[in-house]
């Protein structure tokens, strides 16, 4: 089964559930669903024997559509799509978005799977099933729902990929202060997410941030380098001389405080004829027009 695109070409990284993994949780769901029926249907009975035979009917359709029908509605709306069946397998129902589904999603997957199911023993689901190239029965396809397999490991794609080892260095002597921001931003968001795009659509939008990055920086570049690959150095030499600045700027002294501030205080070094005077005849200087003091 292949990953789910949307009509912007992202990749979401749903797997689609295969036919024997819906089977066995549909097993689970019905075995458990049937056995509540039965049960309640033998409590119910018994304790409408002295009805006639129409209230005893009545009471077992309006069972048997709340048990089969109801119960799953209910548990898919609650769960978001998370049955005992599916939830044992490691399924679960989403919209064809990838969204968590609704009552109307559950409502639809509920009457018709009542009849491709449970009506005709699955074998309408499963034919269904079959076609689809991704698993969906009549119920998902009206529903505009698929089951999805959550177990299966999904790389991360919010980290940017390293350039080539053999671009390191390559653009040290590269001038990048004409780059805009807006521009660090695009590059930045298409390397985050460019395992998830189209390959048509990841080349050409690589090819036109490179352009980008080329005019700004006023530089060709290297021969033979694919966009991607250009585009994830610039962006590594970028972050390179941005920790050199922070390293700088925290290795660079704090300037002391003003004079007067305390005991120890800075005091600028004497210069000039002040470092010729002697010290006694510094402190024998008055300001002029001072109080002087008597000998």
């Amino acid at each position: 089964m292949s990953d789910l695109v949307t009509g912007d070409a992202v990749v979401l990284g749903l797997r689609p559930a295969r036919l024997p993994s819906r089977a066995l949780a549909i097993c689970l769901d019905l075995l458990v669903l049937w056995t509540a029926y039965i049960l309640l249907s033998l409590v119910l009975t018994t304790m409408v024997l002295d009805l006639d035979g129409a209230a005893v009917a009545a009471v077992r359709v309006g069972l048997l559509i709340l048990v089969l029908m109801g119960v799953p509605v209910a548990v898919e709306t609650l769960t978001h799509g998370r049955s005992l069946g599916k939830l044992a397998c490691g399924l679960r129902v989403v919209r064809v978005d990838g969204g968590p589904i609704r009552f109307r999603h559950a409502l639809v997957r509920g009457l018709v799977g009542f009849l491709e199911i449970q009506l005709t023993l699955g074998s309408v689901a499963c034919v269904a099933s079959l076609v689809s190239a991704q698993g969906r029965r009549l119920g998902d396809v009206f529903a505009g729902a698929l089951v999805v397999a959550e177990r299966v490991p999904v790389p991360r794609t919010d980290a940017v990929p390293p350039p080539p080892p053999w671009l390191a260095g390559h653009f040290a002597g590269l001038d990048l202060s004409q780059v805009p921001d807006a521009l660090w931003l695009a590059v930045r968001q298409y390397l985050t997410r460019v395992g998830q795009l189209d390959p048509g659509v990841r080349q050409s939008l690589g090819e036109r941030l490179a352009d980008d990055v080329v005019a700004a920086t006023g530089a060709p570049p290297p021969a033979g380098v694919p966009a991607v690959a250009y585009l994830s150095g610039v962006l590594a030499e970028r972050r390179r001389r941005e920790a050199g600045r922070v390293r700088d700027t925290a290795a660079r002294p704090v300037p002391p405080g003003p004079a007067g501030a305390g005991a120890g205080a800075w005091a600028p070094e004497p210069s000039g004829a002040e470092a010729a005077t002697a010290p006694e005849e510094r402190g024998s200087e008055r300001p002029s027009g001072g109080f002087v003091p008597p000998a």
